[in-house]
């Protein structure tokens, strides 16, 4: 993605750049309105199918070959492979660590062990420190994500609060850990140097996680989760159903050290998904024959359960109906409508960059820029534009990285200036969009709804407020000498 030249069109002009961006809200909102939370089911995809006809056909009417086009659309799928591959590999591992009872024992000792009072808190938390020690918000959603949304559930705490809690955490963890890609990114961009983007990045990013975490504690003492008086029977339910252990939490450690070991998430996803299936052959047999719809479990019977809990749809029967919801994965094949969505926010992505549309949207934000205040809300305002448009965490770095570095630098700002604004409004708020690959990432394996956890995902949507209002006050904002405007460096 650091490679890629960005396209610009001196035939379009801004007013055509926006086109498809216009017809692609109005649509994707009326959709939305029509559908409800199933448009993500895939008359949202199509929808943006047609956004980007839309954005063909202006590229016709600006001497933007077919051809040209195509391939920048092939060019944005081919990015996402390992991201297609991952959310298959995480289908495959929710399903083997369902029928494993890895994730009915994190559950189970996530009842016993966390009030509900301070759960969502505590859930920030877990999911900042497994994502600063995996760099990856996906990993740490894809393993106690997973397990924490599913004890929210259990009592009874509405999933787009729980959801709101994992993302606001795990994001947090991915800015901060030197191992995240768009950590490493960020400062390539921008010119900087990768530790001294993550100091710098905590003068915002420590206050906002501070304001998320009260918020939540605040939201904690205000629910009355509905589930809380029935948790013997939930209790009593998982370990009549499955053989609980804490010997099971060996394959999630065994996932957290390899990626903390730097071994491809691929690998390390895979490797959890397969060494669950051979700790349900030997832990829940029952369960696994139960799946196979056989009463001895043989060589044979054990591979096909193993392979229909990767692959298809499983549900394990108890009985509590809140488990019978709970307990069940759709595997590889519950990710098809995600990767779907993925593939056609390329395609809206691909043409709009072909057509030069993106690189204009930039520039002219960029020209907006006369103060340095301004200049940071282009920054912040280009980011977001492109996390809508291009439906790409990684465009919406790469992209006004490249255009601001040097309106940056002319201004005298330090390149960690624009890193950090990049993060805070690039990184963060990609999850907040439906259509780009980390709000259906996160939509499809957490199995909420952007719509439903987009306003719990307070640290998200306050990361770029709070570098904003650092910049309009010349909080720590430094200059390429060292000092900071308005202040003497210390």
């Amino acid at each position: 993605m650091e490679e890629n030249p960005i396209i610009e069109n001196k035939e379009l002009n801004i007013w055509e750049a926006l086109i498809p961006v216009f017809v692609l809200i109005i649509l994707l909102s009326y959709n939305v309105y029509v559908f409800g939370d199933d448009a993500l089911s895939g008359s949202n995809q199509f929808i943006l199918l047609i956004g980007g006809a839309v954005a063909a056909v202006v590229g016709f009417l600006n001497k933007v070959s077919y051809r040209k086009m195509i391939d920048e659309v092939a060019n944005n799928i081919k990015s996402t492979t390992e991201a297609i591959l991952i959310l298959l590999l995480v289908g495959a591992l929710a399903g083997t660590w369902l029928i494993s009872g890895i994730i009915p024992s994190m559950i189970y000792y996530g009842l016993k062990l966390l009030n509900p009072t301070i759960f969502l808190p505590v859930t920030i938390i877990i999911c900042a420190i497994i994502s600063i020690a995996t760099g990856s918000s996906w990993t740490t959603s894809a393993t106690v994500g997973i397990a924490l949304v599913g004890i929210g559930q259990a009592i009874g705490i509405p999933l787009g609060m729980v959801a709101g809690a994992v993302i606001s955490g795990a994001y947090f963890g991915d800015k901060m850990s030197p191992l995240s890609d768009t950590t490493n990114l960020a400062p390539a961009m921008a010119g900087g140097e990768l530790f001294s983007h993550i100091r710098y990045m905590a003068y915002t990013t420590i206050p906002s996680i501070t304001i998320t975490l009260i918020i939540f504690i605040i939201i904690g003492f205000t629910i009355t989760p509905e589930g809380v008086a029935d948790t013997k029977g939930l209790l009593a339910a998982m370990e009549q159903q499955f053989y609980i252990s804490p010997i099971l939490f060996l394959v999630p450690a065994f996932v957290i050290y390899l990626i903390i070991r730097k071994t491809k998430p691929l690998i390390a996803l895979l490797g959890g998904a397969l060494l669950g299936g051979i700790f349900a052959v030997i832990f829940q047999p029952e369960v696994v024959a139960g799946i196979a719809e056989v009463e001895e479990l043989s060589f044979n019977t054990a591979y096909m359960g193993v392979m229909k809990a990767i692959t298809v749809d499983v549900a394990i029967e108890t009985d509590n109906t809140m488990l019978n919801d709970l307990f069940s994965s759709g595997g590889m094949a519950g990710m098809l409508g995600t990767i779907w969505l993925i593939l056609c926010a390329m395609v809206f992505g691909g043409i709009m960059d072909a057509i030069g549309a993106l690189a204009r949207i930039s520039r002219s934000l960029l020209d907006m820029a006369q103060s340095t205040f301004s200049l940071f809300a282009s920054t912040v305002a280009s980011c977001l534009a492109l996390n809508v448009t291009a439906s790409d965490q990684y465009l919406a770095l790469v992209v006004p990285g490249k255009m601001f570095a040097k309106a940056y630098e002319e201004r005298g700002l330090a390149p960690e200036n624009l890193s950090r604004t990049l993060e805070d409004s690039g990184t963060v708020t990609s999850v907040l969009v439906p259509w780009n690959t980390c709000g259906a990432y996160q939509s499809g394996v957490l199995g909420v709804s952007v719509y439903e956890y987009f306003v719990y995902a307070i640290f998200n949507y306050l990361s770029p407020f709070m570098t904003l209002l650092f910049a309009a006050f010349r909080i720590k904002i430094r200059q390429l000498n060292g000092e900071f405007l308005g202040k003497e460096a210390k």
